[in-house]
């Protein structure tokens, strides 16, 4: 019963701990303009995925972060620079009031 109890519990607790596809949007954009990453400064598509708490994503945390990558990709915010080793990606400078606007919603002091 104990038990029982302790799964319920952990559920309510996970649910308000997950964070959802706008935050990873804009914790992936924060990474990038915190690094300096705009236009021609590009890294790998793979490093967005670290920093991350794979908890706090819920299931299948790395591939949300795939998905939400590409969906920016898609969404010209994020410009992809296909490489001999790899994709890269950088913050596209065109949309900068955008993705400034979709940082401070979740990091009110980004400047």
């Amino acid at each position: 019963m104990t038990y029982k109890v302790f799964i319920v519990a952990y559920q309510r607790y996970h649910k308000w701990t997950m964070f959802g596809d706008e935050e990873i949007q804009a914790r992936i954009a924060l990474k990038l303009h915190r690094h300096g990453k705009w236009g021609a400064s590009h890294t790998s598509f793979e490093n967005l995925k670290k920093g991350f708490n794979m908890r706090d994503l819920g299931k299948d945390g790395a591939k949300r972060i795939d998905k939400i990558g590409k969906e920016m990709i898609k969404s010209r915010l994020i410009m992809s620079h296909p490489t001999s080793y790899g994709k890269e990606v950088s913050l596209n400078p065109r949309h900068s009031a955008e993705l400034m606007a979709i940082m401070k919603k979740f990091f009110p002091d980004v400047e």
